[in-house]
């Protein structure tokens, strides 16, 4: 057994250094993804709503894994309001709207004596638009009048000039800058996985197109949202686009995954929204074959941002209760986000 012992002395000490560097090899790989999770999202805490996420992605966008999608599958389509950006105390194309109204209102003197244009007018929002309403079709004829008449071209440069002069009521912050840190992240995460990022959203398309690629990175052709019908025409020799005074599509609840299947032809396979409206394309979502995640963003931090669900405009109340019921990802606003908004310029 001596001999036996002096002989193999000799090759443990030769394994020795391979022994070592496997550990080492081991502790990088461990320090690594530790590196990749800290690095991930930073804007979320280490909560089971980053994990989730996570978890799904690498479940995707792994080769070897049995729920591999291929990069051209890869869709995820995102709600605006609420979702990407702040709704309250209203959607902010409200606010556009109030203002486009005192802008035009001197070309329409009888706004003075008509409402809901005189109570705006007079500064008084609460009468012209009541709690209650925080969509497109609501919105009825001061959507008309602000955005028909004119080609979709100049609507948004009309927005996109208002929007870099517009703050918050509340805030005073920039309404660019009332985005959400860590929704701009998860969006950066998604396409640094080869996904393909849509907007499917209840306010106007061509709103939302005026700002949606410097603010989120979503090009034009990659925002849906609800719309006027549009004509076309040749005006001295000149082809010309104008929108209507009419409705062409409104972009809620069930008319999401119809617009979806519509415009994309393919099913999400990730959908994020924070109200009821998003709920169908939630169901879509979910009820496609293979690996998918349906998020909700859920408001629930009054102190950096506003608290509200089952009582609201545009209520999380149906969709909550689903959400729990099927263990989708609810994204506590004040527990699973370490900030709201992202840092401000100095």
């Amino acid at each position: 057994m001596k001999k036996i012992t002096r002989w193999i002395y000799p090759y443990i000490l030769l394994a020795l250094p391979l022994f070592i560097c496997s550990c080492n090899e081991t502790n990088n790989h461990s320090k690594n993804e530790a590196a990749v999770a800290t690095d991930t999202l930073p804007s979320w805490n280490n909560t089971p709503a980053k994990k989730a996420i996570i978890a799904f992605v690498e479940q995707v966008t792994s080769a070897n894994s049995p729920d591999f999608v291929l990069p051209a599958e890869r869709i995820a389509t995102f709600d605006n309001d609420g979702t990407l950006w702040a709704e309250q105390p209203l959607a902010f194309q409200l606010f556009f709207i109030f203002d486009r109204i005192k802008a035009l209102a001197p070309q329409h003197p009888e706004w003075k004596t008509k409402e809901p244009f005189a109570s705006l007018l007079r500064g008084d929002n609460n009468s012209a638009i009541p709690a209650s309403i925080n969509s497109f079709a609501e919105m009825g004829e001061l959507i008309l009048v602000t955005q028909a008449g004119i080609s979709p071209e100049e609507y948004e440069q009309i927005v996109a000039d208002w929007i870099t002069i517009a703050r918050h009521p509340v805030t005073g912050k920039p309404l660019t800058s009332m985005v959400y840190q860590p929704m701009l992240e998860l969006l950066d995460y998604l396409r640094a996985n080869d996904f393909k990022i849509y907007i499917v959203s209840g306010g106007s398309c061509d709103f939302m197109r005026a700002f949606a690629e410097k603010t989120y990175g979503i090009v034009p052709e990659q925002v849906i949202g609800s719309s006027l019908k549009t004509r076309f025409e040749m005006n001295n020799e000149r082809a010309v686009i104008t929108n209507t005074e009419e409705f062409s599509a409104i972009i809620t609840g069930k008319a999401k995954p119809l617009a979806i299947q519509s415009v994309i032809g393919r099913r999400p396979i990730a959908s994020f929204g924070n109200s009821d409206n998003d709920l169908p394309m939630m169901q879509w979502t979910a009820s496609g074959k293979g690996a998918h995640l349906c998020l909700y963003v859920h408001h629930t931090d009054s102190v950096r941002e506003y608290a509200y669900d089952r009582v609201s405009a545009d209520p999380f109340d149906k969709g909550l209760d689903e959400a729990m019921a099927k263990g989708w990802t609810i994204a506590d606003m004040k527990t699973d986000w370490k900030t709201v908004y992202p840092p401000e310029k100095k």
